[in-house]
């Protein structure tokens, strides 16, 4: 088949290469326009802009995908389908009307369920024990369209965003390569989502790492994973930023108040919270490198009543 592929991050390159792989023709590859990072503002490429251009493929970065000169440039590159994962802009129905057989997109999720733009992460925060991916005949609306495919993937109980991220992404690799041929014969047959059973990934922000010692260990150990690697959990220590990178989950009735240190042992800090300790096993300190907390407490003296939070800065 002829694609026209649209995508941005590093989530989005793996069914590119696919397809590629897999012998399809990629016309063009729309994705995000370049943008400035870090402190030299360096202009960098987007993950699928890099990819495309190291198999020669044209690439068009449109500001704004539903302005008349982009629907143009769209209708100049001769396409069957357009492929969307993690592209980020929404397509206007003219769009997604063009092309013989509409635009299909890998969504990170067992739809209905965990619709919108960080559903990795939020399976993790919500204590799901599966996740997986749905490739999806897109229509108006955000990821409301029909089900074509789906492909079931194991939250293991010390998965992290990170982890599964790199999952789903080989998953949706997958299951696009095995989609676009029954698309194209028309084997698959699209199927309606309950929107009763529909639920809302809102997008991460950093605020959502700050601990609330208050909640229980169960629900921060599950902030520490679900946001590795970004915004990630954190806490204060001292004025500075402490991030929260490996904790466990003890079952243990605290004696302090949440946020007070209880233990300290070689391994680990134990950390009273709402309900059970929370038991840090690798953490960062602010401008310096992710370590074990063995190693942390070779350079740092933390005591048990020591409080972790902002009311110690």
């Amino acid at each position: 088949m002829k694609i026209v592929y649209m995508g941005t991050p590093d989530f989005a390159v793996a069914p590119l290469e696919a397809i590629i792989r897999a012998g399809h023709e990629v016309t063009a590859v729309v994705t995000q326009p370049d943008k400035q990072k870090g402190r030299g503002k360096e202009v960098q490429m987007t993950p699928v802009k890099e990819c495309a251009l190291r198999h020669g493929i044209p690439v068009f970065q449109p500001v704004k995908i539903k302005e008349p000169e982009a629907v143009s440039k769209l209708r100049e590159y001769s396409a069957d389908i357009f492929v969307v994962a993690a592209f980020g802009q929404l397509l206007s129905e003219e769009i997604l009307t063009m092309p013989k057989f509409g635009c299909i997109n890998i969504h990170a999720s067992l739809l209905p369920a965990y619709r919108g733009a960080a559903p990795i992460q939020w399976v993790i925060l919500n204590g799901e024990k599966e996740t997986g991916v749905t490739i999806q005949q897109m229509a108006k609306g955000l990821d409301t369209g029909d089900m074509l495919l789906k492909k079931k993937v194991v939250i293991d109980p010390k998965e992290t965003g990170e982890s599964l991220h790199d999952k789903l992404m080989a998953a949706g690799a997958e299951l696009l390569v095995e989609a676009l041929p029954l698309i194209e014969e028309g084997k698959l047959v699209p199927e309606k989502q309950d929107d009763a059973l529909s639920c809302y990934a809102s997008k991460l922000t950093k605020a959502m790492g700050l601990i609330d010692w208050n909640k229980d260990a169960v629900t921060l150990e599950r902030l520490v994973r679900g946001l590795n690697s970004w915004p990630s959990a954190y806490t204060y220590y001292k004025g500075k930023t402490l991030k929260i990178w490996e904790a466990d989950v003890l079952d243990e009735e605290a004696s302090g108040k949440p946020g007070t240190v209880e233990r300290v042992q070689k391994d680990s800090i134990d950390v009273a919270t709402g309900k059970g300790l929370l038991q840090i096993r690798s953490l960062q300190l602010e401008g310096k490198k992710r370590m074990a907390v063995r190693d942390f407490l070779l350079g740092y003296e933390i005591k048990p009543g020591q409080y972790l939070g902002e009311e110690g800065l």
